[in-house]
């Protein structure tokens, strides 16, 4: 009776293995370079997009860290292979950004936008208008 528990329970975790979404590492060498090649042939994942849009924004990602109140090193930590976005972020990268949530999360494309060479140069000036006179001098 043992036996046939164990034998049922092995052909059922095999059966699982079979329909698993991860690869397994014991693929050979071509399916391996399969799974790459999806991977690489998919869209660019959350951090790719946000460095696009950070970059065509005119931000450099302390200018966004100090915008969202949060350190650089985070922002370049979002910015890498980040998978899972942080929630409560992204209606303030979306707005940092002109842009929506959907374009961050890759629902919807990408917008191509001309690139604004004085943007930054545009920013320091609101910053430098809302000093007070004090500050300005």
């Amino acid at each position: 009776m043992l036996v046939h528990v164990m034998s049922t329970h092995t052909a059922a975790i095999t059966e699982l293995a079979k329909n698993c979404l991860y690869p397994r590492p014991h693929l050979d060498g071509e399916e391996w370079q399969a799974v790459a090649r999806k991977k690489k042939d998919e869209q660019p994942g959350f951090g790719a997009r946000l460095a696009a849009l950070r970059k065509a924004a005119g931000y450099t990602q302390q200018e966004l860290a100090q915008e969202l109140g949060v350190s650089r090193r985070m922002v370049a930590y979002y910015e890498g292979e980040t998978e899972h976005p942080p929630a409560a972020l992204l209606p303030g990268l979306a707005t940092a950004l002109r842009t929506t949530t959907d374009e961050l999360l890759g629902a919807t494309p990408l917008r191509r936008r001309a690139a604004k060479a004085d943007s930054r140069l545009a920013r320091r000036m609101q910053q430098i208008e809302r000093m007070n006179p004090k500050e300005k001098r």
